[in-house]
């Protein structure tokens, strides 16, 4: 960590309520989007903290997004509250306030920063190994959105509105097209086609709740695995990077969370004989999830956990493909078609899950079942 970061990190932590003076501040995790430094104070009680300088061209409602994290950690903890309070900053983020009580700190560079108790002695996992991993993953996701199910929803703020709607998302990419402003369109139409002849089905989840179908809960938007923290035995402990909690569909959860956990390869992998799916990992994590999550679900959203798989990738293809066309200004490349690339690799995964669905559908089923 430079100098002038070390610097702003030392002031910004000077700014919470800490009972016991700083020792050090040191860059920590490997986050893409937020800054993340460890702070270790000289305290007796054996605890660590995590500050974090947020990235508001990101997350421009900095109010919103804290409400939002307060909101969600305090309805978590009263489902835990029986338990000691040592035990319950082990299972659900604590947010630090400021010396004068806020959620955040806005320093005089315009920069805001935030603390939390830092989870000690848990580990995380980029690419899921086995299967025990997989059902525990599904199983802190299930219970993450069964212990928010009865928070109202419309008390949580959308900090990145459309995240999800892949109408807006289509809407975006046909906007791409008719800029075509690097000459790309010719070179994709067989990617487009791909595209647009699956639309229709893709927007079930958009048609089911405009429809009053499906009810609008609060959910996690970023379920990739790293965001689940577990204990040494690899053992679910805590649902983390709560920045993206929104209202939502529980669909777009589960399908984000199967997206990186089904497909073996990287999200860039060129070689697209390499995507296969790992229906054993996909089976594990459905089985977590709805032994968790079943208790509070409708026969709908049941229903509609598949088409979020297939929603998922779909989605995310369809961002890459609209990046792509229109010159690669959002996603960080490191080539020409880095982003095309990118694409080939979402829709042949939707491809595969399109030729192996009945196995896909069975493994949510034989859980139902059980």
């Amino acid at each position: 960590m430079s100098n002038s970061n070390q610097m702003n990190g030392l002031k910004a932590a000077a700014a919470f309520s800490l009972s016991e003076d700083i020792i050090s501040v040191e860059a920590f995790g490997s986050g893409h989007i937020n800054d993340t430094y460890r702070v270790t104070t000289r305290n007796t009680i054996g605890k660590t903290f995590l500050l974090q300088r947020i990235n508001h061209h990101i997350f421009q409602n900095v109010d919103g997004l804290m409400l939002n994290i307060k909101h969600v950690t305090d309805h978590l903890k009263t489902k835990i509250a029986h338990l000691p309070i040592e035990i319950q900053e082990s299972r659900v983020l604590t947010i630090i306030p400021t010396k004068s009580n806020d959620l955040y700190h806005l320093d005089e560079d315009g920069d805001y920063w935030r603390m939390f108790i830092l989870i000690d002695g848990t580990k995380s996992y980029d690419v899921v190994e086995t299967t025990t991993q997989a059902s525990e993953g599904g199983k802190a996701f299930g219970q993450f959105q069964l212990q928010l199910a009865d928070l109202d929803a419309t008390q949580i703020v959308e900090v990145l509105p459309n995240f999800h709607n892949i109408q807006f998302r289509l809407d975006n990419l046909r906007k791409a097209i008719a800029a075509d402003s690097q000459g790309r369109v010719e070179g994709v139409k067989d990617i487009l086609e791909f595209i647009f002849s699956r639309e229709d089905r893709m927007r079930t989840i958009l048609d089911l709740a405009s429809k009053g179908d499906l009810p609008l809960r609060i959910t996690h938007n970023d379920t990739k695995f790293n965001n689940v923290l577990l204990d040494q035995n690899d053992q679910a402990q805590c649902v983390i990077d709560l920045d993206t909690v929104m209202p939502g569909y529980v669909a777009y959860d589960f399908g984000d969370a199967i997206r990186t956990i089904i497909n073996p390869v990287e999200e860039d992998e060129k070689d697209l004989s390499k995507i296969v799916l790992n229906i054993p990992l996909y089976a594990a994590y459905a089985e977590g999830y709805l032994n968790e999550a079943k208790e509070f679900l409708t026969d709908i959203e049941v229903h509609s956990l598949l088409e979020g798989v297939f929603l998922l990738p779909y989605m995310q293809g369809v961002r890459f493909l609209t990046d792509y066309l229109e010159g690669d200004h959002y996603f960080k490349t490191k080539y020409d078609d880095h982003n095309l690339v990118r694409t080939k690799t979402q829709l042949k995964l939707v491809e595969e899950m399109e030729r192996q669905e009945e196995e896909l559908k069975t493994a949510i089923s034989s859980v139902l079942q059980d």
